[in-house]
């Protein structure tokens, strides 16, 4: 009988490695909204790390993070680098293109809750009296980013997020 468990049990967990193994080795999450404001404003909020707090939807989640800048204040060579709770974990960014009011890409690096590495790329285009900005996200999963995909929707997660940060983003432009 224990046998016929034990070899039920290694069956379920070949299965589930096969399931895992076949996965999307990439993932894309990306979100786009209209803000109303012109290119070059948008731009500066996106392009200086040190004015994320303002509209970043993950400052919220831990006020108290430990962030730290390194490089020139805005642009290409910008470093944003946080430690904070569970929700926020520990990583970085650094911007690694910026072409001023068109795009900006960066690097995204965590460190904790799991090492992961990632493109975050924002452009801005004029829609009638605003900007249109493409807020996008994308890497690679590894064998635990792949199982994570089976119980989470990352896309649903962080697209949430990224619709929480045009909100702010919105506020934080429109602002005289």
């Amino acid at each position: 009988m224990l046998k016929k468990i034990l070899i039920a049990l290694l069956a379920l967990i070949v299965v589930l490695v096969i399931i895992v193994a076949v996965q999307p080795s990439e993932f894309r999450i990306t979100r786009k909204a209209v803000i109303p404001a012109p290119p070059a404003a948008v731009f500066e909020q996106i392009n200086d790390f040190q004015k994320w707090n303002a509209w970043s939807p993950w400052a919220k989640l831990d006020p108290n993070a430990k962030n730290t800048f390194e490089g020139p204040a805005a642009g290409v060579g910008a470093k944003f680098l946080w430690s904070g709770n569970n929700e926020v974990g520990e990583g970085s960014m650094t911007i690694t293109a910026s072409k001023p009011g068109e795009s900006v890409v960066m690097d995204l690096v965590f460190i904790k809750p799991f090492a992961a590495s990632s493109v975050t790329e924002f452009t801005m285009k004029p829609e009638g009296a605003g900007t249109e900005v493409t807020w996008s996200m994308s890497g690679k999963n590894n064998f635990i980013g792949k199982a994570a995909g089976l119980f989470m929707n990352c896309d649903k997660i962080v697209g949430t997020k990224f619709k929480e940060g045009f909100a702010n983003l919105k506020r934080v432009v429109a602002r005289p």
